[in-house]
């Protein structure tokens, strides 16, 4: 990758990762002889580590030796047991609030303003939303039939987005954490980017009823088509079509104009991660996060089980006791779920996380929290819930890429940036996604598929300051609509998978 052999995080340490495959008996440092051939970003023993001793990474205690561990040895995710997450009660609070931020270079942005107010929208797009999977097939042939013959009339909208989902029958509707799935389909039919034009497509017996789905003031002819009120197939798609092209030519006078990035909300989501995510992807993504917010904009990050064990650091950085108190009551719930399904968060760490050198969910939240930056933190949300303030928020989502994605559409981001180092096509149909990666390699592996490389920061050719700025100016690019992604382009749109964690009956 470069001319550095390794990366030390902290002075703490006694591992470091390797910046490329080492061959066995190199000297990586004065006395310190590599025992085996090193994969690239796994770990090597800085010192003889006994039995039941430490790791440590990042300043941080990943785990304890299985077995006495040799100085220049490998170190893989078999040789550690996982220590236990920290405790959730009476954690310390507004004990590191940092209040010097990078200086944004510009505080403004081209984008949508919308008529509820709230935050403004970075597209122009026509959402469908649905009440329940049955009606995806008739709502995709009309979104075909609409995109062919309609869209090309409206040139000043960017897309029609069928919002289809599993939920909304053969559920347990009333179930407490029927909640979460509720209030994340509410929220996506409101997303900023739609303009405040809403279309359901219903079907007329389902669980999941109109009035569950949006207001009632919004409940109208205007709004909704129920399938069982209309004879046959044909005449659902011109119904379809019909109400599209009123609500396109509505969004069709809709005009981007200069806005403070107050008006902003930007999601922070990593995937596919690598020992090199947490010292070059999510470092630099948090230092743009840092710049976002010192310009008044809003920056959320997720992923439960990836913040679980570093949640203490996190609780510091809460402005408030009641701050800290939902994080801790998030936490708790996630416990909970987790323990209910038989599981940890060790189930966590996929194989793809393992082979780039990630031994254990504790060393994979340390890096996942490295996109945060060093904001404090004025709100936690529940999964899909919308926010209340300004600044940096932490929203309580499921790690999975899939899931947590549509939670942010749900809380109203306006942009995400994904950090990889595995690499994944993973996009968004409702926001762009800009694609960071933490490794040179991903980035020439997929030079049309990543946007920005973080890799320079491993080969000592950048600074987190220099790729958090380019990533800072990409976000304002984006939003603005001066420049697309590549996962907009292509158009790779992941399904909405809506986190339900309720009763399927």
């Amino acid at each position: 990758m470069g001319k550095n052999l390794y990366i030390k995080v902290n002075e703490k340490d006694n591992v470091a990762i390797a910046v490329d495959k080492i061959s066995a008996g190199v000297e990586i440092m004065k006395g310190i002889f590599t025992t085996e051939e090193i994969p690239q970003g796994h770990k090597i023993a800085l010192c003889d580590i006994a039995k039941d001793s430490p790791i440590i990474r990042y300043g941080v205690e990943l785990g304890y030796a299985i077995n006495d561990i040799k100085k220049g040895a490998w170190i893989n995710e078999h040789m550690l047991k996982l220590p236990t997450p920290p405790a959730l009660d009476e954690m310390k609070f507004g004990v590191n609030i940092v209040t010097s931020l990078p200086k944004a270079p510009v505080r403004t942005f081209e984008g949508y303003r919308n008529p509820n107010g709230g935050y403004a929208g970075t597209r122009n797009i026509l959402g469908i939303s649905t009440t329940v999977q049955c009606v995806t097939g008739v709502l995709n042939v009309a979104v075909k039939k609409i995109k062919e013959e309609l869209l090309p009339k409206y040139p000043n909208v960017d897309d029609v987005i069928p919002v289809n989902h599993a939920y909304g029958c053969g559920v347990a509707i009333n179930a407490p954490e029927a909640v979460i799935p509720i209030r994340a389909l509410r929220n996506l039919a409101k997303h900023p980017n739609f303009g405040g034009e809403l279309m359901v497509v219903a079907l007329g017996c389902e669980k999941l009823t109109v009035e569950m789905l949006i207001d009632e003031a919004d409940i109208s002819l205007e709004n909704v088509i129920t399938l069982q009120e209309i004879k046959g197939f044909n005449a659902m798609i011109d119904a379809v079509i019909n109400m599209a092209d009123k609500k396109l030519a509505r969004l069709n006078a809709r005009k981007r104009e200069t806005l403070p990035l107050s008006d902003l909300l930007v999601g922070m989501q990593c995937g596919g991660s690598d020992a090199f995510s947490g010292v070059t992807a999510n470092p630099s993504a948090g230092y743009a996060a840092d710049m976002l917010v010192e310009g008044g904009a809003t920056v959320m990050f997720s992923e439960v089980t990836e913040v679980r064990d570093g949640v203490h650091m996190i609780a510091e950085r809460c402005i408030n006791e009641d701050v800290m108190k939902k994080l801790a009551s998030e936490m708790k719930w996630y416990d909970n779920y987790l323990e209910n399904g038989q599981v940890d968060r060790s189930a966590n760490p996929t194989p793809g996380n393992k082979k780039g050198g990630l031994s254990n969910i504790v060393e994979k939240a340390m890096g996942s929290i490295a996109k945060s930056g060093s904001s404090p933190i004025v709100e936690v949300l529940s999964p899909a819930e919308t926010p209340t303030k300004k600044g940096l928020i932490y929203a309580a989502t499921p790690a999975s890429d899939i899931v947590c994605g549509p939670c942010q559409l749900a809380s109203g981001i306006g942009l995400q940036v994904f950090m990889t180092g595995r690499g994944t096509p993973y996009g968004l149909a409702l926001v762009p996604v800009i694609k960071v990666c933490s490794r040179n390699d991903m980035k020439d592996m997929w030079s049309d598929l990543i946007d920005v490389s973080a890799g320079p920061i491993a080969a000592g050719d950048a600074t987190i300051k220099d790729i958090g700025t380019d990533i800072f100016n990409m976000i304002i690019d984006v939003a603005s609509g001066r420049k697309q992604p590549w996962a907009e382009k292509y158009k790779l749109h992941n399904d909405f998978c809506i986190f339900n964690p309720a009763p399927i009956t």
